[in-house]
């Protein structure tokens, strides 16, 4: 990128956002800091009224308009591919917002970025999968976002699976995340005085209160990775060899799959994995045509079962 592309996008990051460390600016475009006071002293020279703090980061004087920003062809067949990612992914209330926002959008396009739009919309199509499952959302997730952006206390009817209950319970929102099909809900809940994962289709109504908090909690991503170190993941490495690789499809991602390369007629495959046991129930699937590298303790769990297979049978057939 030249430097007149990347101060204008530096511009265009400064309008996105309230304030703007100059760290995550020298991430973005790989750059030093030194060179990004440079690109920012030269758009203050322009007349931009920028705002330092040092320590926090810059912002523009509240106020202060620019022209309407003009998107590329690729950032705008970028759009129409996320709308409809939205559309599959997400709950009819945010899919409602996203297609309003995307006619906000195509009304500031060229006109050939227009065309553009309609002539390919017909040629991006984002279809679930098998192992996808079909989820009911019940349009909560836009409420849940505006009660974490106002930090507003929030009253769910919560259906609890494990203990088959329903309980009514104030929560404070902090964020939430899509895995595996469904949505989740991370909540600070009051009734246990703690932090729990809510999936979001198990949310029977939400009602949002008066109430702010004020508490300081974990943002999501710091939350998540906390919970990632207190649960001990074992790393799994295994080879397959190519004529059951196919077989495998989806089923890799359910037992933690991180990587693969290739090595000779094998496929060699890395895991990080929560349960050793239910990753050597699942590998014994397919494990004629494939090797446990490590660790050993999965070996040694493969072992105990298939032996505990064969004794099995033997006085199966014993017995008869």
């Amino acid at each position: 990128m030249n430097r007149i592309d990347r101060v204008s996008a530096i511009l265009i990051q400064l309008q996105s956002r309230r304030v703007v460390k100059a760290s995550d600016i020298a991430e973005r475009f790989g750059i030093s800091l030194r060179t990004v006071y440079r690109d920012v002293k030269t758009l203050e020279e322009a007349g931009i009224p920028i705002i330092g703090e040092a320590g926090v980061g810059y912002s523009i004087m509240d106020g202060y308009r620019l022209p309407p920003v003009m998107f590329t062809r690729e950032e705008a067949t970028a759009f129409l591919t996320a709308e409809k990612i939205v559309e599959k992914m997400a709950d009819n209330s945010v899919s409602e917002h996203h297609r309003s926002a995307m006619y906000k959008i195509r009304s500031i396009l060229k006109a050939s970025e227009k065309a553009l739009l309609e002539d390919i919309d017909e040629s991006i199509a984002v279809l679930k999968n098998t192992h996808q499952l079909q989820v009911d959302h019940k349009d909560h997730i836009q409420t849940l976002l505006s009660s974490i952006a106002q930090k507003k206390v929030i009253t769910i009817d919560y259906f609890a699976k494990h203990s088959q209950e329903h309980t009514e319970r104030d929560i404070e929102p902090i964020g939430i995340f899509y895995k595996d099909s469904f949505w989740h809900l991370i909540a600070f809940c009051r009734m246990r005085n703690d932090y729990r994962d809510f999936r979001v289709d198990r949310i029977n109504k939400v009602r949002v209160t008066d109430k702010i908090f004020n508490n300081k909690h974990p943002t999501l991503k710091d939350y998540i990775n906390q919970t990632a170190k207190e649960h001990a993941l074992d790393l799994v490495i295994i080879r397959v060899d190519k004529s059951v690789y196919p077989h495998l499809d989806y089923q890799k991602y359910y037992s933690g799959f991180v990587s693969e390369k290739k090595s000779g007629d094998q496929i060699e495959m890395t895991f990080l994995t929560m349960s050793l046991e239910g990753f050597a129930r699942w590998f014994m699937m397919f494990g004629d045509k494939a090797e446990i590298v490590s660790p050993d303790s999965l070996k040694e769990q493969v072992g105990n079962i298939a032996a505990a297979i064969a004794q099995k049978n033997m006085q199966l057939s014993n017995s008869y």
